[in-house]
C-alpha cells in the first residue's frame, strides 16, 4: 500500500476543494482495503474511504485520520452476469458493457467516480439506476469484523439512498455484481422522456446501445455533468441537490406557494414517488427562485449549464461553495417552503 502524510486531498476530488488528510493510504487489492480499514478501527482513528471523489464536498480543514483510496481493479463479465470491483472507473465500465453488448446501464454513461459508489447512494440518471441490475455488494462489514455478501433487498435501495448510505460508518463496499440483458445489441426500453425525444423514439422503445450511450453522453456535456479539467462547469459534485419528495399534504403547500409567486398558471414538475408521495425538480425549484445558470460573482457559482451544478471556477475554497450553497437552500426555502439537501457526502462541513 501507498502511504502518504499530510496529503493535499482536493486532487483526488471533482470540485478539486478541501484540506489535507494526516494520512493517505492507497489500496490496489481487496485484502489491502479490509487491512487498512481494520487498522485504523484497532487504533480507533477517524477514517475516510475515498473512490472516485466524485461525490465528496471535503471542509478547508482537511481531514484529521486516515484517507482510504480504494484503487482496486477487476472487471469480470461471464454470460451477462458483471462483478467489479470497487476502484473500477464507472464511465469505463459502463462503456466495455456497451461494447459487450449488454443492456441496463448504458443510460448511466458519462457519470464520475468508482464502482464501488454506485451501490451507496442508489446512482441513477436518465431513467436508470443501478439498483434495477445491481444483485449483490460485497463488502467489509466492520461492526462484525469480516466480509459479507448482501443481497439486492438487503441493500434497502431507495432513491439515492441505500443501506450503505444511512449506515455510512458500518460498511466499506469491495466488489459490485450486476445481473444485465441480452437485447441482440439493444438498449433496455427507454424510460426518460428528454432521452426518447434525443433519440426520436417513444418512451419504451428499444435503440441500439451505443446510440444509447452516445445520446446520454451528449446530453450530459450539454449540462456540465462529463468530465473536463478545462471546462469549470465541470469541477462539481454533478447535481448537488437531490429532487425533493414531498407527501401529498405537503405537496398542495408547495404547489399553492407556486401559484402565488408564479401566477395561476404555473404548474410545477411532479413525478409519482410511492403511495401519497411526489417528487418534484430541485433544478427548477432553484431556477424560480432566482437561482439562474452562471448565477454567483465570486469563485464558487451556479454551473452556466445547469442550475442543479454548483462548480469551483478555479480558486475557490471549501468555504466559497457552502456560503453558495445555504444562499440557495435558505432561496428556495423563502421563495417555496422546501428545503433542499445536499446529495454530496460532507466531510468535516455541513450546510
Amino acid at each position: 500500500m501507498l502511504e502518504l502524510h499530510d496529503a493535499p486531498l482536493a486532487p483526488l476530488t471533482t470540485f478539486r476543494l478541501g484540506g489535507p488528510a494526516t494520512r493517505l493510504v492507497t489500496a490496489t487489492t481487496d485484502a489491502e482495503v479490509v487491512a487498512a480499514v481494520r487498522e485504523a478501527d484497532a487504533d480507533g482513528t477517524p477514517l475516510l474511504v475515498i473512490g472516485g471523489g466524485s461525490n465528496l464536498v471535503i471542509g478547508d480543514k482537511g481531514f484529521a485520520g486516515t484517507a482510504l483510496r480504494i484503487a482496486t481493479s477487476g472487471f469480470d463479465l461471464v454470460g451477462t452476469t458483471l462483478e467489479l470491483a470497487a476502484g473500477e472507473v464507472w464511465t469505463d465500465a459502463v462503456a466495455r458493457t456497451v461494447e459487450a453488448g449488454l443492456a441496463g446501464v448504458e443510460c448511466l454513461a458519462g457519470i464520475p467516480g468508482s464502482a464501488g459508489a454506485t451501490p451507496i447512494q442508489n446512482v441513477g440518471a436518465y431513467g436508470q439506476e443501478v439498483s434495477a441490475t445491481i444483485t449483490e455488494v460485497i463488502a467489509y462489514d466492520r461492526r462484525a469484523g469480516e466480509t459479507v455478501t448482501l443481497g439486492n433487498e438487503e441493500c434497502a435501495f431507495s432513491y439515492r439512498h441505500s443501506r450503505f448510505k444511512a449506515d455510512p460508518e458500518r460498511y466499506v463496499v469491495l466488489r459490485v455484481r450486476f445481473a444485465l440483458e441480452d437485447a441482440d445489441g439493444l438498449s433496455a426500453p427507454v424510460k426518460y422522456a428528454e432521452t426518447a425525444r434525443a433519440l426520436g423514439v417513444e418512451p419504451g422503445d428499444r435503440v441500439p446501445l451505443t446510440q444509447a450511450r452516445e445520446t446520454v453522453l451528449k446530453l450530459r456535456a450539454g449540462k456540465g455533468m462529463v468530465l473536463d479539467a478545462e471546462d469549470h462547469d465541470t469541477w462539481s459534485a454533478g447535481s448537488f441537490f437531490t429532487n425533493p419528495i414531498l407527501t401529498d399534504a405537503d405537496f398542495a403547500v408547495f404547489h399553492a406557494r407556486v401559484k402565488e409567486r408564479l401566477g395561476e398558471d404555473a404548474v410545477p414538475p411532479a413525478y409519482p414517488a410511492g403511495e401519497g408521495r411526489t417528487k418534484t425538480s430541485a433544478a427548477w425549484l432553484i431556477d424560480k427562485a432566482g437561482f439562474t445558470k452562471g448565477y454567483g460573482s465570486g469563485p464558487a457559482r451556479i454551473s452556466g449549464k445547469h442550475t442543479l451544478a454548483l462548480t469551483n471556477r478555479g480558486g475557490a475554497t471549501t468555504e466559497d461553495l457552502l456560503v453558495l450553497a445555504r444562499e440557495v437552500v435558505a432561496g428556495v426555502r423563502e421563495a417555496f417552503g422546501v428545503t433542499l439537501v445536499n446529495e454530496p457526502v460532507m466531510v468535516g462541513v455541513g450546510l
